[in-house]
């Protein structure tokens, strides 16, 4: 098994609009992308979440599968929107 966790801190000027859209397009990669498990996503309630508002976690059968995701061309476009709008933070490992 690998998991894939992430959260963002949203650029100053993303909208509400933008922040749902996002959080629905990843939701949206599940059943999408072969190897894909399982998808979790949603907003940051921590009270320590030191201004990441939204947060995820991903898992696949193998780091392999990660890395094909990684590639994988629906993937890729959500990246070409998505990107620019984020502070991401990342955190891969195999439990």
């Amino acid at each position: 098994m690998f998991i894939h966790m992430f959260a963002f801190r949203w650029k100053p000027d993303v909208t509400t609009e933008q922040k749902k859209q996002a959080l629905a397009a990843i939701r949206a990669l599940q059943g999408q992308i072969p190897g894909l498990l399982e998808t979790y996503a949603g907003e940051n309630t921590s009270p320590r979440s030191q201004g990441y508002e939204l947060g995820g976690v991903m898992k696949f059968p193998d780091k392999e599968a990660f890395e094909a995701y990684n590639a994988h061309p629906v993937h890729q476009e959500l990246l070409v929107w998505l990107v620019p709008l984020i502070e991401p933070v990342e955190v891969d490992f195999t439990p």
